[in-house]
């Protein structure tokens, strides 16, 4: 019979393997990302923490592993403040360094693993990181390769990297260190130099650097803070009801914020299990969603069409998945909904914004939760604004998203970007169109930059996209604007994709929006297309700019 204890302030006890164990009350007292190693240690140390294929670890040994990989880093002379970037999939190795650079002071920088060898040299410049913690290979890209033709083109944008770390076997030609070569070096660190530096972090200190996804623009490097990282998370979680029997389903990057803000601090927090699969894949996915019985699912929608379309999902489906975190339509939310994740959250937010800022609660009508994101977490207030006059806008009138509590320090060596990125109130200012119902919940209506001009009338696509997705026929749609037949005037076109096994004519929708939609705001233009053939970004957003580019062929 397998154990499992918590902490006595949440009125727990031990307990069989299995039983279920009530959502925790209290959030951790630590406000750092060291103490809150420790603290969840002591709370729960047999309880599992990390999960993937062939590996457990618990939250002890967790703690464990944390405390000598950061004796090795400290060991080949990573102090307090430098930049150490982390470059690999999903995997176990990828939480213990990230816990182990922040023990000690250190910043952890999230790479994005799909990068271009332009898009490294950009990062690793940018962000000047000392050391690189790498797999080496990921899927079809060679990192070390990559770092090669670096080094061939302009030495001087690395002169800054001592260390390059590597997770897997490689050749060794004296440019890299093994990972259990900084384990071993850890005994060169005394054990209360450790202590004195994991001591020495304070909850305003730095914890990570994170790159926005740049898709129309150079990216831009977010400051994230300890405080903001384990409350935040805390809050998350209790929206969505975690508990320590909760097992969270993550083949979402981890160097997204929602995999290594959202998911990974919501976990721990409340000492439950994070289940990590190295890349998405649907049909191994499913399996290892049932053999660890994953109960929490966090994912874009489409993951979940490409999880629930998936050979094993016919006969092995959700056995015991009940809720979780996602974005996307009313549809498309209920389409998880109907194969069981009846607590399934909307969620909204930003890596600026720790994750999310608003979260629908798990107890909340289903209604609620397809159509609105939720209310602002405690410690965050949120305001709908005029994004040129900056005037607070009245309840039920759509304007910019502005957001004021947990959000980002600022753009690295950006300045001037960090200034714009704040109203005079001090409210980040998120890009987003939205509008508050007279509870206070917020309704999200797509980003600005989106808007369409059509008719010398501002078209939002949110509202457009939500009447063609109300048919039945149709799972997905996305609008863009597109050259109009008269001269300097913008048109609405929508992407659009049908339910499996239903089809529906470009005249049929026509009708549908004629009866919905003012005139200036109905596509003029449609095109029908399988799921898969939606552009998405590596971090599973849709690239507006391509599917334009899509109504040209």
């Amino acid at each position: 019979m397998q154990l499992t204890v918590k902490h006595e302030c949440d009125c727990l006890q031990w307990v069989e393997e299995g039983a279920i164990l009530p959502v925790p009350q209290n959030p951790p007292v630590s406000r750092t990302l060291p103490a809150l190693v420790t603290e969840m240690a002591q709370r729960c140390p047999e309880h599992p923490f990390l999960i993937e294929p062939g590996q457990t670890l618990t939250y002890q040994a967790f703690e464990d592993a944390v405390q000598s990989f950061a004796r090795g880093l400290m060991a080949l002379g990573i102090r307090r403040g430098d930049p150490v970037a982390i470059l690999m999939g999903n995997r176990i190795e990828w939480i213990v360094a990230d816990f182990a650079i922040c023990s000690i002071g250190a910043v952890m920088v999230g790479l994005n693993t799909w990068a271009t060898t332009n898009e490294l040299q950009y990062f690793l410049k940018h962000s000047q990181a000392r050391a690189l913690i790498t797999s080496g290979r990921y899927l079809k890209n060679n990192y070390l390769h990559m770092l090669e033709e670096i080094r061939e083109s302009s030495i001087q944008d690395l002169a800054h990297l001592r260390h390059v770390i590597v997770t897997d076997e490689v050749a060794d030609n004296g440019q890299y260190q093994r990972w259990s070569d900084i384990t071993q070096l850890a005994n060169q660190t005394p054990v209360t130099d450790f202590q004195a530096a994991r001591d020495a972090v304070a909850p305003d200190d730095i914890c990570y650097l994170l790159y926005t996804s740049g898709s129309t623009a150079r990216p831009k490097g977010v400051l994230l803070q300890h405080a903001p990282m384990v409350e935040n998370m805390w809050h998350i979680g209790q929206r969505q009801h975690v508990g320590p029997n909760d097992r969270l389903w993550l083949a979402v990057s981890l160097f997204w914020g929602l995999g290594c803000e959202n998911a990974l601090f919501n976990v721990m927090t409340h000492g439950a299990s994070l289940v990590l699969q190295s890349h998405f894949d649907a049909a191994v996915a499913i399996r290892l969603i049932n053999e660890t019985g994953c109960t929490l699912f966090y994912g874009t929608p489409n993951m979940v069409t490409a999880l629930i379309e998936s050979e094993p999902y016919a006969t092995l489906g959700f056995s015991k998945m009940r809720g979780g975190a996602t974005i996307g339509s009313p549809e498309q939310i209920q389409r998880l909904v109907d194969a069981g994740l009846t607590d399934i959250c909307n969620i909204y937010g930003l890596t600026e914004t720790y994750g999310n800022c608003h979260v629908t609660d798990a107890a909340q009508p289903l209604e609620q939760r397809l159509r609105c994101v939720g209310q602002p977490l405690p410690g965050n207030q949120a305001r709908i604004c005029d994004p040129l006059t900056d005037a607070v806008l009245p309840t039920g009138e759509i304007g910019e998203i502005r957001i004021k509590g947990r959000v980002l320090l600022g753009y690295l060596n950006d300045l001037e970007a960090t200034q714009k990125a704040f109203d005079p109130d001090g409210y980040f200012k998120t890009g987003d169109l939205g509008y508050e119902d007279e509870t206070g919940h917020l309704h999200f209506k797509g980003r600005i930059k989106e808007l369409i001009k059509a008719g010398g009338m501002n078209v939002s696509p949110v509202e457009v996209e939500e009447v063609i997705m109300a048919h039945p026929a149709i799972i997905t749609a996305f609008c863009v604007g597109i050259p109009a037949q008269e001269a300097d005037e913008t048109a609405v076109a929508a992407v659009v994709v049908c339910k499996p096994g239903l089809t529906v004519d470009e005249a049929n929708l026509r009708d549908w929006c004629a009866t919905k939609l003012a005139r200036y705001k109905r596509p003029t233009k449609y095109l029908f297309v399988a799921d898969h053939e939606i552009p998405l970004t590596t971090t599973g957003k849709v690239k507006k700019n391509e599917i334009a580019h899509m109504f040209q062929h």
